[in-house]
Parts: C-alpha cells; sequence; structure tokens
C-alpha cells in the first residue's frame, strides 16, 4: 500500500483521549503483531498509545487546517504507526466531508 483512507474521525469528537493499539502483552513479552493462534489464546492483552481527544464539531472541516490540532496529531500518528500517509479522511458520511491530502494522490490538491 501506498496510503490510506481514514474514516470516521467525527465519532471521536468529545471523547477525552483516543487510545491506539500499538502492541500486545502476553505473560511478560511485548509483541508487535497480532498473534495468529487467537481462538486459543486468552493470555493476550492490548498495550494502548493515549493521545488527547478534541471537543470541537470536525464534521464541517473541508480541509487539513479547519481540523483541531489534537486531531492533526491523532492523524500523523496513525500515519506514522502504519508507516504509509493518509490520503482521503472522512469528518462525516457525506461526500463533501471527505478531505482529499495534498500532494499524496496524483492530480489531487
Amino acid at each position: 500500500m501506498t496510503c490510506f483512507s481514514l474514516g470516521l474521525l467525527d465519532v471521536f469528537t468529545g471523547l477525552s483521549t483516543l487510545k491506539i493499539c500499538t502492541a500486545y502483552k502476553i505473560g511478560d513479552n511485548i509483541i508487535e503483531d497480532l498473534p495468529t493462534d487467537l481462538a486459543n489464546r486468552t493470555d493476550i492483552e492490548p498495550v494502548y498509545e493515549e493521545l488527547e481527544g478534541w471537543n470541537e464539531d470536525i464534521t464541517g472541516a473541508r480541509s487539513l487546517e479547519d481540523l483541531p490540532a489534537a486531531c492533526l496529531k491523532y492523524i500523523h500518528r496513525v500515519e506514522e504507526l502504519i508507516g504509509i500517509p493518509v490520503a482521503a479522511i472522512s469528518v462525516g458520511p457525506a461526500r463533501e466531508q471527505t478531505i482529499m491530502t495534498p500532494g499524496i494522490l496524483p492530480g489531487i490538491s
């Protein structure tokens, strides 16, 4: 993959913190990849990174500049963790509530 779409950001509005699972704890071991034998496991504990949430209504945002700083930090952290850039951000169900990130996809500005 060269880029990804991040949808439903508007549902995070009003949460004081956002949690991102960054690893898994099995006993005393921390692993980054989800084990493939989940059906047989009861000893897996997610390891979360917490980020500041936001209270601002983002459903009217039409560009990255319209988003609160905490929302932008969340987007950038997800990009860092995944290792690829976000190309589209959804802040609501309507077509015009999708923000295309400049410079990622050809022809998008």
